[in-house]
């Protein structure tokens, strides 16, 4: 009976020391090597010409919480990133990073399409497609009760189609009133309603800086500043003059911003006529912004092995950096970083710097097809 209950002790312990390590949490996430997937399936042009006899591919990132066990893998392994869990999440709850993420991916669609266009010389318009809600924000009014990822679709009895709207209507309001904001939640509208407060005297009292959000319009935080407490982006749609150069993209579960220079090469290579591919697989990554203009991202050592994975020819990889371009606060050194990454696994394939969208499409006009 003693072996037993000793037997049954060492059991249970190492049950949960193996529960422990597989399954605890730690407070890091770990970046691996995600895909290189082809953008074509994920664009479609009107009318425009689709024929390719090589490929773009974009870069992902594998990004999640880690185990006690997850994180030793991770620091033996030579194609893992560690991070903290607050540098990733920057004050959000995992709920807001998910909504920032996909926020970000349309934003890069939207930008990719704008610096696509103006690269052809194709006329466009921006219209505003409606108001998301990033953010709520704890000790305000909105906090439980609007989510991330919530379209904002009327305030009272006023129709929502661009953050002035809000403050529009929010102006006409006094603090202790109790307004109805209607939202679409997914495909199911929902109506909530919030009482206004003045949410300078909310960050008074709290000790806290002023915060962002459809807050009103007082510059002054010693004036009232009546709002619910929300952070909020539009989304936007991209009209071309003419119908049959309407550009559309769906890049399903993607997220994150850092497809824009592949989301626009596919979309130019569309638009005009020709072949930019000229028959090489192409990978890459970058944020875009409507005039072109190539910025950092992160994971470019896992994007390069996923692209190796994938047996790409060529790799675009942002340019160098340096603090103060792109809004970087620190140096950004992705182009370095993606060719030191590239010789240590041994690939074939050639790392491109580019720092605009024109950069990228001269190098592939300047090559001769893969034979």
């Amino acid at each position: 009976m003693i072996w037993t209950r000793s037997f049954l002790s060492t059991f249970l312990l190492t049950l949960t020391i193996v529960y422990a390590f597989y399954f605890i949490p730690v407070p890091y996430y770990i970046y691996k090597p995600g895909t290189a997937e082809e953008v074509k399936p994920m664009v479609s042009v009107k009318n425009g010409d689709a024929e390719e006899k090589g490929t773009f591919m974009l870069t992902t990132v594998t990004m999640g919480r880690s185990s006690i066990f997850g994180f030793i893998a991770a620091k033996l392994s030579p194609n893992a990133e560690i991070r903290k869990k607050e540098d990733v999440l920057r004050g959000s709850s995992e709920e807001e990073y998910s909504t920032r993420q996909e926020y970000v991916m349309l934003d890069s669609q939207s930008s990719a399409i704008q610096a696509a266009y103006k690269r052809a010389a194709i006329p466009f318009t921006i219209d505003s497609q409606g108001v998301l809600v990033m953010q709520t924000i704890e000790d305000y009014p909105a906090f439980g009760l609007l989510h991330p990822g919530d379209r904002i679709v009327r305030v009272g009895t006023r129709d929502i189609h661009r953050h002035e709207d809000i403050l529009n209507e929010i102006k006409q309001r006094k603090a202790g009133e109790t307004v109805e904001i209607t939202v679409m939640r997914g495909q199911t509208e929902k109506k909530v309603a919030v009482t206004l407060k003045d949410l300078n005297a909310i960050d008074k009292e709290k000790g806290k800086a002023a915060s962002g959000g459809a807050a009103g319009t007082a510059a002054n935080p010693d004036e009232s500043r009546i709002g619910f407490g929300i952070t909020t982006a539009e989304l936007l749609e991209i009209v071309p003059e003419h119908e049959d150069k309407k550009v559309t993209i769906d890049a399903g579960a993607i997220g994150g911003p850092s497809a824009g220079l592949l989301f626009s090469l596919e979309i130019f290579n569309q638009l005009t006529p020709g072949d930019l591919s000229k028959g090489y697989r192409i990978a890459g990554t970058g944020t875009i912004d409507p005039e072109g203009n190539v910025c950092s991202i992160g994971g470019i050592r896992q994007k390069i092995v996923a692209a190796d994975r994938e047996k790409a020819d060529i790799f675009f990889a942002p340019a160098d950096r340096k603090k103060g371009e792109c809004n970087l606060i620190a140096d950004v050194p992705n182009a370095s970083d993606a060719a030191d990454q590239a010789r240590k696994i041994k690939t074939p394939m050639k790392v491109v710097p580019v720092a605009t969208l024109d950069e990228a499409v001269r190098y592939l006009e300047g090559l001769k097809p893969k034979t």
